[in-house]
């Protein structure tokens, strides 16, 4: 086959799986199911292990991700399943089935990665693992401290002083903060600043009494609540991706 002939031959097929990626709505220029779907393909031995895993496939229900299967059949995983599963979320789940032969590269190639099971259960718990990983996750928080604003002072340039006794944990230099009335939070920011009576100083601890300025805000009262925070990944459970492969998963 010629070089040109070769070259047409492969924008007919980019173009053919762009267009079942259209078909479905995903966005082309990405060839990735979106983050929070998994689209895969199915192969088994038989039409009854097919319907039944893809039945059970489909009743997985996870909150914020929808799992598609894109394609399913008999027989071995071969390289249109490949091509097939590209324009999803490159995973292929095989039952009781083979791998046609010599398709390593085409794997590292493609990106696209296959899983073998010959035990149903296990290959439902991945598929549902694989799925919780795509759930959006939301940034942790930590209640560093607590305090009770005690007193009301008039800052030497823009802005009041909030004279604190700290309930809980510590205030902390450099942290962000809340004031809590009685509505709910009503303002956040950053301590900028602490000082315990003249002093200045990076941290209050439990029972310490501390003034807090704040510039620009003012609808404080006597009995509010500053409650400081910080924001972080917490335990964030890091999103599945295709890892080009042969996966044998340990039953």
């Amino acid at each position: 086959m010629s070089s040109r002939k070769t070259s047409g031959y492969h924008n007919k097929k980019k173009i053919k799986r762009q267009k079942a990626i259209a078909e479905r709505g995903d966005p082309v220029s990405a060839n990735l199911a979106p983050r929070n779907r998994l689209e895969i393909v199915i192969k088994c031995d038989t039409s009854g292990c097919v319907e039944a895993v893809t039945s059970s496939v489909s009743a997985i229900n996870l909150p914020g991700v929808e799992i598609g299967i894109i394609r399913s059949g008999v027989g071995s995983i071969n390289k249109s399943d490949i091509f097939m599963a590209e324009t999803g979320s490159r995973l292929i789940i095989g039952f009781n089935v083979g791998v046609m032969g010599h398709i390593d590269q085409m794997l590292t190639e493609h990106n696209v990665e296959i899983r073998l099971y010959d035990v149903i259960y296990r290959l439902l718990e991945d598929v549902e693992t694989i799925g919780r990983s795509l759930i959006p996750q939301k940034p942790s928080e930590e209640i560093v401290g607590t305090a009770k604003v005690i007193a009301l002072f008039k800052g030497s340039r823009k802005g009041i002083i909030l004279g604190c006794k700290v309930l809980t944990g510590k205030l902390l230099q450099g942290k962000s903060f809340r004031l809590l009335g009685a509505m709910g939070p009503m303002y956040v920011g950053t301590i900028e600043s602490l000082h315990i009576e003249k002093d200045a100083v990076r941290a209050a601890k439990k029972g310490q009494e501390v003034g807090l300025k704040i510039r620009d805000f003012s609808k404080v009262k006597v009995g509010d609540l500053v409650e400081s925070f910080q924001s972080g990944a917490g335990q964030q459970i890091k999103p599945w991706r295709s890892q080009g492969k042969i996966y044998y998963p340990v039953n």
